[in-house]
């Protein structure tokens, strides 16, 4: 068996079983870390231009710097979808390499200096792609590059898995909590705590100027669902945080926020009392 061979035969093994969707994800993420000279992958699904969550990982540093991307808005696996094609960054230290000011230097401290993203297309719409990440710089070797783009190729199967599940459960009449949901598999995909969070947020907000008559009968509307939204990134931003973490100490009551934007600790005295900031955790 030849060394291509052998890739091809690998990862579309990754992709098959009758387990589920996100677990075959993972699979295919492990299998191309062990066949494509990597050192991480990650699934990331997009829309309108954001990423939805990390749809399989190898690992959690995978995961980690999959998120930085929903953190600042940017990184190659925004691009990829962008554009459609594949987005190859081979050393993230470049004095060149300025496509992403605020993503790049997160990736860098944490250990990693090459990042590969591929689209994954599902029914002719790219979707999300597949992020292949290495600690050293230089190129994907040509055969690599190959069976990476086979892997974002099968990384649609999994999706396209969990929406035969729910057809099925549907058709079926299947009451809620009757059966396992395979939508659950699907939590931190969508990023549940961040927009709970978000929601506690606009409510702090909200409350802050209720003494305000002409806002406090305002309705919500998007510009301020957006508005929490970028707060609670840049605190992640400056804390080095993930925006997961910032969301789980805002639902936990550890964190809220004040009118003036002050984000304050419980126990603080006054103040956000955080000695946190990025690259010091």
């Amino acid at each position: 068996m030849t060394s291509s061979e052998r890739v091809r035969t690998g990862l579309t093994a990754a992709v098959q079983g009758g387990d589920s969707p996100l677990s075959a994800a993972d699979r295919l993420c492990q299998a191309c870390v062990e066949l494509l000279d990597v050192d991480g992958a990650a699934i990331s699904l997009v829309h309108e231009g954001t990423t939805r969550g990390t749809f399989g990982s190898s690992n959690a540093l995978s995961r980690r710097l999959d998120a930085y991307q929903f953190i600042y808005g940017e990184g190659p696996c925004l691009d990829a979808v962008q554009t459609r094609a594949p987005v190859l960054a081979e050393d993230l230290t470049d004095t060149g390499e300025r496509r992403w000011p605020a993503f790049t230097p997160s990736v860098v401290e944490a250990g990693v200096h090459a990042i590969f993203a591929l689209p994954v297309v599902v029914a002719s719409d790219s979707v999300g792609a597949l992020d292949l990440f290495r600690h050293g710089a230089g190129p994907l070797s040509t055969d690599a590059l190959s069976g990476g783009l086979l892997a974002a190729r099968l990384a649609s199967l999994p999706v396209l898995d969990l929406i035969t599940e729910v057809n099925l459960r549907a058709a079926k009449g299947v009451e809620e909590g009757a059966q396992p949901d395979p939508w659950d598999q699907l939590e931190s995909l969508e990023r549940v705590e961040i927009y709970q969070a978000t929601g506690f947020l606009i409510a702090q907000l909200n409350d802050s100027t209720c003494d305000d008559p002409a806002s406090a009968n305002a309705p919500t509307n998007s510009s301020t669902a957006r508005d929490a939204l970028v707060r609670l990134r840049g605190r992640a931003f400056a804390t080095g945080q993930t925006a997961s973490e910032v969301s789980w100490e805002i639902l936990d009551g550890r964190l809220s926020i004040d009118a003036d934007g002050e984000w304050r600790l419980r126990g603080s005295a006054g103040d956000s009392g955080d000695t946190r900031r990025r690259g010091t955790q």
